[in-house]
Order: C-alpha cells, then sequence, then structure tokens
C-alpha cells in the first residue's frame, strides 16, 4: 500500500514537474467592451487581452498554441530571446498556423523582464490578439518591492485593423480629427504675425502636409489591461508599499505620455533589460516597449494612472488605491501637439520654398536647397497629414550628414533650451512634463549591467526612413518590403546601425531575435532595448551583437506602417550547420508575413 502511494505520489510529482513548463493557449473570436463601444475582435483563451504569462529564467518553455480562428495565425514572442524558428513569424521563421491546427512552440528561457506576445499575422493583433510576459529573475532583482501588477496599454478602435488600413490607403487623413481651424489661423497671426502665419500656412499647403498629423488614426479608445477610462482598471495597495508597475504600450499606432499625478516614479527596467534607476514625473512609451517603474504611495488615497496619447487625441486611464471603489481625479488633457519646421529643417537639400506639389522620388536633394526666404524661427506649428504629392521614397541624394537628430557618438547635451537629443531642436514633439518636472529621456538610460563587451563594430548599415503620404506606403531606403532584398548580417560581428527618420512620423524600429544596444553616448553603459523609437527629422544609432542566427523580422512596429512597407528580412548568415538547414526549410515552406 505504501509503495503504491508512494508510486503515485512520485508519477504527481512527475507530472507537475513537466507541467511547470508547459502551457496552453487557444486563439479565438471574443468580444471586446471598452466601455464606449462594444466589438468582436481576436483574443487568447477567450479573451482579449489574452492571460499574463508568468516563466522563470532558466526553465524550458512548451506553449501549445490551439487554432480556433477560420485563418491562418501565429505568436510572436516580443523580446523575448530564442531560437528563430520559434519567433512567429509567417513566412519568415515558420509557415502559420492553420485554422483548427494546434503548433508547439518549445524554447528555453535565457532573461527576465516585462514582455509580451502577439499575433504576427495580418491585423489580429491590433484586432485584440495580444498578452502579456512576465520572467522571474533566477537571482534577486537590483530593487525592492512589495507588490507588482502589468499594466498593458492598447488604443482599441471602432473599426477593424483591415478597415482602418482600407480607409488610409483611400484618405490618409481619414481619421485625422484635429485639424487646423480659421480660429487657430488668426491665433496664429496674433502671436507670429500675418506674413509669418501666411508662409507657414504656403509652405505646408506647398509640401501638401498638415501639421495636426502627430498620429495617423484618431478615434480610438484607450485601454489599460482591457479597461476602458469608464471601466477604470483599478490595483490596490497598503500605504508605505513600494509598487512596482510593469508598462507595455501594446498599441497599434498610438505613444502614451505616462504620469500618475502625486507620486514619483522610479524607471527600474526598460525593455525588459534592468536600468540604473532614474526618477522621473512622466515618461513617453513608444508602440511596443515596456517600462517597468517603482511607486511608493504613502497616503491613503487613489491615485490615477493616467496615459495620455502623443497626439493628445485620447487616453487610457487606471486607478491605484487602498480599497476598491476609490477613484482619483482624472486630469484633462493637453492642447494637441503641433508639429513644426524644425521637425523638417533636420534634412539637409530641402527646399520648403518651393515645395509646391512636388513628387520627392524625383527631386534632386542636392545640399544646396535654400530656405532663405522663409523665416522657421516664428512657424510655431505645421500640419503633415495631407502629404498628398509628396514622394520621399527615392530620396538617394540627400545629405544626412547634418541631420538634426546628431551623431550620438558625440552628443553635446547643452542645457541651454533643456533640449532632448533624440528630438529634433524645436520640434513640437518635444516632451514636456505636466507639472513641470522631470520627463524622461533615452539619455537618461544606462546599464545596470552591461550585457556585452565593448568593441569596435565590423560595419554600419544605414536605414533611411521613407515614406509616401499621398499613397500611404511606407519604406526603408526607399524600398517596400515586397521590393527589398533581405539584410545579411555574419554571425559573430557587430553591427551598428544608423537610422535616419526623413518622414514626419515617428517610428518604433524592432529587430526581432537580438538585443539592441542603443547609443546615448554612455558607452559601455549604453541600454539594451528591443524597440528604438526614431523621431521625426532624427538620426539615432544601435549596435547589435549578431549572435542569434537564422532568419528574423526587422520592422517599424506601427502595425499599417509595417503592413505598408516599412518591414525587412534579416538574414544571419553563419553559425550552427544545424540552424542553416532550418532556414533552408522554412524558404521552402513559404508562408506570408
Amino acid at each position: 500500500m505504501n509503495s503504491r502511494l508512494g508510486s503515485v505520489l512520485l508519477s504527481l510529482l512527475m507530472s507537475a514537474s513537466v507541467m511547470a513548463g508547459e502551457y496552453n493557449l487557444t486563439v479565438d473570436r471574443v468580444e471586446i467592451d471598452t466601455g464606449d463601444f462594444v466589438k468582436d475582435g481576436i483574443g487568447y483563451n477567450g479573451a482579449s487581452p489574452g492571460p499574463v504569462m508568468r516563466f522563470k529564467e532558466g526553465e524550458n518553455v512548451k506553449i501549445n498554441v490551439t487554432n480556433n480562428l477560420d485563418e491562418m495565425t501565429s505568436i510572436h514572442w516580443h523580446g523575448l530571446i530564442l531560437p528563430f524558428d520559434q519567433d512567429g513569424v509567417p513566412g519568415i521563421s515558420f509557415p502559420g498556423i492553420k485554422p483548427g491546427e494546434t503548433f508547439t512552440y518549445e524554447f528555453p528561457i535565457q532573461q527576465a523582464g516585462t514582455y509580451w506576445f502577439h499575433s504576427h499575422s495580418g491585423f489580429q493583433e491590433p484586432d485584440g490578439a495580444y498578452g502579456s510576459i512576465v520572467i522571474e529573475p533566477e537571482g534577486r532583482e537590483p530593487f525592492r518591492y512589495d507588490r507588482e501588477y502589468v499594466v498593458q496599454l492598447t488604443d482599441k478602435h471602432p473599426h477593424s485593423g483591415d478597415r482602418i488600413m482600407r480607409n488610409l490607403k483611400m484618405m490618409t487623413d481619414y481619421y485625422n480629427r484635429d485639424q487646423q481651424t480659421v480660429g487657430e489661423f488668426f491665433s496664429d497671426v496674433s502671436e507670429n504675425g500675418f506674413m509669418n502665419t501666411v508662409r507657414d500656412r504656403m509652405a505646408w499647403g506647398g509640401m501638401r502636409m498638415m501639421k495636426a498629423d502627430v498620429e495617423d488614426v484618431h478615434g480610438f479608445t484607450g485601454l489599460i489591461n482591457g479597461k476602458g477610462p469608464d471601466q477604470n482598471w483599478t490595483g490596490l495597495f497598503e500605504p508605505g508599499e513600494r509598487i512596482r508597475l510593469r508598462f507595455i504600450n501594446s498599441s497599434a499606432m498610438t505613444y502614451f505620455d505616462i504620469r500618475i499625478p502625486g507620486l514619483d516614479m522610479t524607471v527600474v527596467q526598460a525593455d525588459g533589460n534592468n536600468v540604473q534607476p532614474v526618477s522621473v514625473d512622466e515618461f513617453r512609451i513608444g508602440v511596443a516597449e515596456t517600462y517597468d517603474v517603482i511607486v511608493r504611495p504613502k497616503d491613503e488615497q487613489a491615485y490615477t494612472i493616467f496615459a495620455e496619447s502623443m497626439g493628445r487625441s485620447g487616453y487610457a486611464r487606471a486607478t491605484l488605491a487602498p480599497e476598491k471603489g476609490m477613484e482619483g481625479s482624472v486630469p484633462p488633457m493637453r492642447e494637441p501637439a503641433r508639429l513644426t519646421m524644425a521637425d523638417m529643417s533636420g534634412m539637409p537639400g530641402m527646399d520648403h520654398g518651393s515645395m509646391s506639389g512636388m513628387d520627392h522620388g524625383n527631386m534632386d536633394m542636392s545640399s544646396s536647397g535654400d530656405m532663405s526666404g522663409m523665416d522657421h524661427s516664428n512657424m510655431g506649428s505645421m500640419d503633415h497629414s495631407n502629404m498628398e504629392g509628396m514622394d520621399h521614397s527615392n530620396m538617394k541624394d540627400m545629405d544626412h550628414s547634418g541631420m538634426s537628430g546628431m551623431d550620438h557618438g558625440s552628443m553635446a547635451m547643452g542645457t541651454e533650451e533643456k533640449s532632448d537629443p533624440f528630438y529634433a531642436k524645436g520640434s513640437g514633439l518635444m516632451p514636456k512634463a505636466a507639472n513641470g518636472g522631470k520627463f524622461l529621456s533615452y539619455a537618461d538610460l544606462k546599464a545596470q549591467d552591461p550585457l556585452y563587451e565593448v568593441r569596435e563594430p565590423t560595419r554600419e548599415i544605414e536605414l533611411r526612413l521613407t515614406g509616401n503620404m499621398e499613397r500611404y506606403t511606407w519604406s526603408i531606403n526607399g524600398v517596400k518590403y515586397e521590393d527589398a532584398d533581405p539584410i545579411r548580417l555574419k554571425y559573430g560581428e557587430r553591427v551598428r546601425f544608423k537610422f535616419v527618420n526623413e518622414t514626419m512620423m515617428t517610428h518604433p524600429m524592432h529587430l526581432h531575435g537580438m538585443w539592441s544596444i542603443l547609443d546615448v553616448g554612455a558607452g559601455q553603459w549604453n541600454p539594451i532595448k528591443h524597440t528604438v523609437s526614431v523621431q521625426p527629422g532624427t538620426t539615432v544609432y544601435m549596435e547589435t551583437e549578431v549572435d542569434a542566427p537564422g532568419q528574423w523580422a526587422f520592422h517599424c512596429h506601427l502595425s499599417y506602417h509595417a503592413a505598408a512597407g516599412m518591414f525587412r528580412k534579416v538574414i544571419v548568415e553563419g553559425g550552427p550547420e544545424s540552424t542553416q538547414a532550418k532556414t533552408d526549410v522554412i524558404a521552402k515552406d513559404g508562408g506570408e508575413v
């Protein structure tokens, strides 16, 4: 009897050991209620967002994904370092998951921190197919906290992703609800003078652009953990506790500026990697980025987590409170951001005085472009969502060496205008904390522990971020994904990527499978990220230790920009022979990205 009981217990223990690293996910049609509207969408295990998946550093995970849809699907484990054939990008790392089939992902957990997962098929992600990942470290964290919450943001729109893309193709400013008014014209005249205001309007009219186009898609409801502002997701605390908030931006298109009025935030992690603590009043989280912050509410009151879109077209809201039902006040949204001529002035060779109706695809972008006929000093705003007739797709002769985004290897961190080196000087997008305090900059991020040894890059690859707003096409180096050759890297090299943003939009660039070492001028303490945000008119550098053989995706994480062509396949040549064999199999199987 004892022997049989012992056998049963041993069997149960062995089963528990196996199941500890085994997870099941279903991909389902779901109903999404935002508090403003209800829509059909896609989720995991019957809900959107999907579950918080919790892993432990050092374990091997097995994730069974069953497709209950009537279309192909996939799951990409955003920011996770894993074998390329487990990365979940149809047509690059695997063929995809057919309707009714179950695909099993298996990979080791080689990191800790906050990450997320989402579909990489069509527009399933903006339609609701996303969830969060929390990975506990093998050892102790370098910071203390008493409790934690995932705070996962998204921008839920009443239209489906397919419909949004069709409308943007038909009319690029279809969703722009923040057009300039006659009243704003007279306000600008009062502030800047009649002639300067007329010049400003003529310049932007000539470029078929609008200074209000900070965001492509308005009309969304901001959600936190699947709850709209009126539904008010709430996390409880005891006064005096240290609370870790794991912020994840799972939006299709929206950057959020985040603050918690009445509380200081200490940033301790960026994109899953520990950073030297930075105390801030507010921070901007790009699409696909994650930030972990520590807050310590000492009073027995409710605090509002307020996430305001970068273009001030919407917001998400949640609450930290000692008891359920308590609410803090919701701040009013600030005035909408306006782009300025500074966003374009960082692009040498662009003669804004004679840009009427031009096609930039055939422009001679020599460095002799003259802007002397325009007084840019008083052009406080610009308008860009209507870039009809403006084709950035072939700016081959543009001299990027003088871009105002600068070479961060020789950054001058002057404090005269409290400028941010990762924004064009005088940019209408320059962030400011609502309370006048500290706003987080990439320049503030320093690695807690260097992950790589400092060494010179093997080579530099320039990636110009380009686009044509009239046709709503987005590209890299003037070439859309379907027309582009892959970027080929060699296993073991260190590559320096130079991003030159020639567009008026902010692009969060995400390289799959390998870490991105963002150059903030801190040498070995440069932060490690998986998504790097590149502002209009700026140049940003990152380095990559090419240590992951196989085929990988590299793209802008704005859903409709990636779909419109700002996407590349990266092939890492060399490495283990078994990996090369798998690459050949994937290439033969095909599939769609």
